[in-house]
């Protein structure tokens, strides 16, 4: 006998805002299964003003509560049984951000908990990456987002050592990254995996979703580090109308693939990673996972 139930996940960062709605099928004596049902993703690119102005502009703030009351709609029409919804660099960094999060709170009901880098990179390690890490391998993971890049070192199956740093896609298309940014992130790559020898990468982000969808690879394949070196050429020598003509990319990836894959390319460097997984996780696909693992933990409480 099977129980099913769906979950929704909003996460709104600094590129899109997204509604990730999952089916959560219980089995008898079988593991739980995770069956994305749907996405929905709306580029509304909050970082782009944040980073530059400080806050969120009038007319961002109005698409985020059209765009919340329309996945709340989805939800309920959905019959969604759990949902959280998270924020993550743009509005934390935002002075208008905890107004702009109690107006979208009154005016659809929906609460938005915004997030620390630590909080994200919690939740996105309760998702399917802890299967990938083998108790024998060493592996940098990296999150790269419109508004920072979560680093985590796993070796004999543990986390290591995490950190956050501000270094993201539209802060670096919008010229806001200090070169000091970029020492201080290569400088702790380079600390924190000394120790090892052999290392992967597993990247995590839309845009190292998206030159893994193109790559034609299976999943659980990695790319290499001549593969994303290669394709990042190709990438800067095509101009933004050509990667969305000839390489079929959205409007709103096709600039900050760029920044993205440089940020991959040099993590790899550092660490001396040859190769990147690209399993099909981020932010959305955790809270789902830690919104069935607090259902879980409360049915244990309750038996005891």
């Amino acid at each position: 006998m099977l129980n099913i139930e769906k979950y929704g996940a909003i996460d709104i960062g600094s590129n899109a805002i997204r509604l990730l709605i999952v089916s959560v099928i219980e089995q008898k004596e079988q593991p739980t299964l995770f069956k994305k049902t749907s996405l929905v993703r709306v580029p509304i690119r909050l970082g782009a003003e944040v980073f530059l102005d400080g806050k969120i502009s009038e007319a961002s703030a109005h698409r985020m509560v059209d765009a919340i009351q329309a996945f709340k709609l989805l939800m309920k029409t959905h019959n969604i049984k759990r949902f959280k919804a998270c924020a993550t660099s743009a509005m934390r960094e935002a002075s208008n951000g905890p107004q702009i999060a109690k107006s979208i709170k009154e005016q659809s009901g929906i609460a938005i908990n915004i997030i620390d880098g630590k909080d994200e990179a919690k939740i996105i390690a309760s998702t399917d990456l802890k299967n990938l890490i083998q108790a024998d391998k060493v592996f940098l993971y990296v999150d790269v987002g419109g508004g920072s890049t979560e680093l985590t070192v796993f070796a004999n199956g543990e986390n290591i050592s995490s950190q956050s740093f501000k270094l993201g896609t539209v802060r670096l298309l919008e010229g806001l990254v200090d070169e000091n940014v970029w020492t201080d992130m290569e400088t702790w790559i380079k600390r924190e995996t000394k120790d090892f020898r052999k290392i992967s990468l597993i990247g995590s982000g839309g845009n190292i979703n998206t030159i893994f969808k193109k790559s034609g690879k299976k999943l659980g394949k990695p790319l290499s580090y001549f593969y994303l070196s290669s394709y990042y050429e190709l990438i800067k020598s095509l101009s933004y109308e050509e990667r969305i003509t000839e390489l079929d990319m959205n409007p709103d990836r096709a600039d900050v693939v760029i920044p993205a894959t440089r940020i991959y390319l040099s993590a790899m460097k550092w660490s001396k990673a040859k190769n990147v997984f690209v399993p099909k996780i981020g932010l959305s696909d955790g809270i789902v996972r830690s919104l069935y693992n607090e259902k879980v933990a409360a049915h244990t409480q309750i038996k005891d």
